[in-house]
């Protein structure tokens, strides 16, 4: 049964959920999600998730039950926003997994907070690719996210007519036929984002100025972009080979892989026969997410 409790931080309280274990749980596991999405994304590797072991996932500044932080943006704050959560908690280090731009937001934080962190997971995100001088931030992330960026100006009549649009993403359409348990999880997952609008309709709880910085981040500021090379912390990146939207390649080529400059005791690892979404989902590619993180 999912919990969630408040945490104080710059601009409001963060809202943070515990999806495995309890405060009694000799480990404790941070888990940061991605660019339009929230904590309830880890719904299903908590349920694989051993005893003893606690796992908390933030709802990041500007989404879902974080909405109401009235910033700063961008993904400095949301790492300051990790060190808040350790320190409410009084936890000194722990292993954390990041998935997409949450891996980014990682990297960032154990780059700067490197005694905060045992151990890191990042998972298909954290590492930088060049962006053409000049580039238009907002046009590229129109094309990377697709529906997932397209959502956030749109409204719906219901939950059924959401996921009806967010299955126009044959990545999404892939994840929900996993199973039963996985679609339940995934549509629990898609509708923690809605909020009701004026005239009875909903829409995305995600605020646009926050997507916006933070997708700008992941593109453009040098230091996010070359965290991952200062990380001295154990730690493993897992890659799909597709994309948000089902493509080939997926949102880190092989190349890029290849070429990533990662602290000395980061390893990558390649998660066959999934996409961006169904590597945090599928049973074959959580066996890895989670061998990773707890090593």
């Amino acid at each position: 049964m999912t919990s969630s409790f408040a945490v104080d931080v710059q601009g409001g309280t963060l809202a943070v959920h515990e999806l495995a274990g309890d405060a009694d749980s000799p480990t404790t596991v941070l888990a940061v999600h991605g660019i339009t999405a929230n904590g309830l994304s880890y719904a299903t590797l908590a349920r694989r998730f051993p005893a003893g072991v606690r796992l908390l996932a933030p709802d990041l500044r500007g989404r879902a039950e974080s909405a109401a932080i009235t910033g700063p943006w961008g993904l400095a704050a949301h790492a300051a926003d990790l060190i808040a959560v350790l320190d409410h908690l009084g936890l000194d280090r722990v292993p954390a997994v990041g998935h997409s731009m949450g891996a980014y937001v990682l990297a960032l934080a154990a780059a700067r907070h490197p005694d905060r962190f045992e151990r890191v997971v990042l998972v298909d995100g954290g590492i930088g690719f060049p962006t053409p001088p000049g580039a238009d931030v907002d046009a590229m992330l129109a094309a990377v996210l697709g529906p997932a960026q397209a959502k956030l100006s749109m409204t719906f009549a219901d939950q059924a007519e959401y996921l009806d649009f967010m299955r126009t993403n044959p990545a999404i359409t892939e994840t929900e036929a996993l199973g039963p348990q996985i679609a339940e999880d995934l549509q629990r997952y898609l509708f923690h984002d809605l909020v009701p609008r004026e005239g009875g309709v909903l829409g995305s709880s995600c605020v646009p100025d926050a997507i916006r910085a933070d997708g700008a981040d992941t593109m453009i500021d040098t230091e996010v972009l070359t965290a991952a090379s200062r990380l001295t912390m154990p730690g493993r990146l897992l890659w799909a080979p597709r994309g948000l939207q089902n493509q080939t390649p997926g949102l880190l080529p092989p190349e890029l892989v290849g070429s990533a400059e990662l602290g000395p005791l980061i390893r990558t690892e390649f998660v066959p026969e999934c996409n961006h979404y169904s590597i945090m989902f599928a049973d074959h590619a959580l066996d890895r997410v989670l061998d990773a993180i707890l090593g």
